[in-house]
């Protein structure tokens, strides 16, 4: 629109068409493409080490094979270790990592395809849990989440309640064929005891009495 235009309409139309000429020389965006479809912000996963997290029972896996949709699929970790997958049935997973087993699977598929690229990935971490007892919310136990801290397991646990001594919870860990305490202040944590707030390992049990 040329100066001259724009004056003219400003006469025409009154002062307020001065902001509508400023719309009309605003470049519009993009427009949007009709099949783009917006994706939610999902759940991050715990990281999990292909390299060296060793698979447990109950865990749930992604077994991917490139250009095989009817031979991929998720498949829960059985009680017996193993896992039941198209063309080879079952497969021990257990004691194995994710790189291990994709080596398994694509080892006993050469049999039935020609060069078979598999991926293995934790979709679930069930098999590695720890227990918080007592004078807690939600007793029970828990999955053990990469790097949780006891106050992590005791807020997932809902935290002490009234009747609880929040000064002498501890922590029992088997470890070197003994059993050793260490111990808690609840108190202490929720102030930012950094020593005091230890990283959990599979089998942790955290009291509260």
């Amino acid at each position: 629109m040329s100066k001259l235009q724009a004056i003219v309409m400003i006469l025409v139309l009154g002062p307020g068409s001065a902001g509508l000429c400023a719309q009309q020389k605003t470049p519009a965006g993009p427009p949007a493409s009709a099949g783009a479809v917006e994706k939610p912000a999902g759940k991050a996963l715990p990281a999990v080490e292909p390299g060296t997290y060793v698979i447990g029972a109950e865990d749930v896996l992604d077994v991917s094979v490139w250009k095989e949709p009817t031979v991929s699929r998720a498949v829960p970790v059985r009680p017996d270790g193993k896992i039941s997958l198209p063309l080879v049935n079952d497969i021990q997973a257990e004691g194995l990592t994710p790189m291990q087993l994709a080596a398994s699977v694509t080892e006993k598929l050469k049999k039935f395809l020609n060069d078979p690229q598999v991926t293995v990935t934790v979709t679930a971490i069930n098999s590695q849990k720890v227990f918080v007892v007592g004078e807690v919310s939600r007793p029970g136990p828990m999955p053990l989440l990469p790097r949780m801290t006891a106050l992590q397991a005791l807020s997932t646990a809902g935290g002490p309640t009234q009747f609880a001594d929040q000064k002498r919870a501890y922590l029992l860990r088997h470890e070197g064929g003994k059993e050793t305490t260490y111990p808690l202040n609840y108190k202490s944590l929720l102030r930012g005891d950094r020593r005091g707030n230890i990283v959990l390992k599979a089998g942790d049990t955290i009291v509260v009495p």
